[in-house]
């Protein structure tokens, strides 16, 4: 990441709400109406702060919100490809004033758990898009034999030792049969997601059209 930001492929800039308040305070949450616990974000601060950035072209303003949609290798290629700037809010306390969704084109999650702010969902966001954009990774193959990529989870990997404590590197690994090797590297991505996510193994075959009576086939 740090190389990408100093090539330039990519540039993160930081705005503080703070930066953008009226009061002698800097106050950029209050109380919620109609009562309850915690403090939510005020709308103006936000607002501002928004609006004194540059609007480029191509351009998504995303909320990190539990409430949001999953972020997914899918969503990343999609924020990649398809846009030249990216507006991350960070909501704190118990979220921002719902008011502040009229700026928002969406919402995005990193899961169904609760952190004391967006700041680290919105550090993973930039993260899986920056390392997507050209000349961030040097070898543009390692992208496409990725967990997720393409619908199934990563094959097993080894380096040397061949021998590691009497755990053996499977021996196709060190046959030199290129045609081999690609055979079971793909049997290995369905039986590992058969075993650690069935639920993409299901959609994976589904999208392929091959029904629920074939679940077994190629995973044991």
């Amino acid at each position: 990441m740090g190389k990408a930001l100093a090539k330039q492929i990519a540039q993160v800039n930081l705005i503080n709400p703070r930066d953008f308040t009226t009061d002698k305070h800097r106050k950029v949450d209050d109380e919620p109406y109609g009562g309850g616990v915690g403090m939510l974000m005020k709308p103006e601060p936000i607002f501002a702060a928004v609006e004194s950035l540059p609007v480029l072209p191509r351009r998504d303003v995303i909320l990190m919100s539990p409430q949001g949609q999953t972020i997914n290798q899918p969503l990343l290629r999609e924020l990649a490809t398809n846009y030249d700037q990216l507006i991350v809010i960070c909501g704190h306390y118990e979220g921002v004033d719902d008011r502040v969704l009229n700026l928002v084109t969406r919402e995005v999650s990193l899961g169904d758990f609760i952190l004391t702010g967006g700041e680290i969902p919105a550090m993973a966001l930039l993260n899986g898009v920056v390392r997507l954009l050209p000349g961030t990774v040097g070898k543009v193959e390692s992208l496409k034999a990725e967990s997720f990529e393409e619908g199934l989870l990563d094959y097993p990997q080894y380096t040397r030792p061949a021998n590691f404590r009497g755990w053996q590197v499977p021996d196709v690994l060190l046959s030199g049969n290129h045609a081999e090797i690609a055979r079971w590297r793909f049997q290995q991505q369905i039986k590992r997601t058969g075993l650690r996510r069935p639920d993409l193994l299901e959609k994976w075959k589904q999208e392929r059209g091959q029904g629920t009576e074939n679940r077994e086939e190629g995973t044991n």
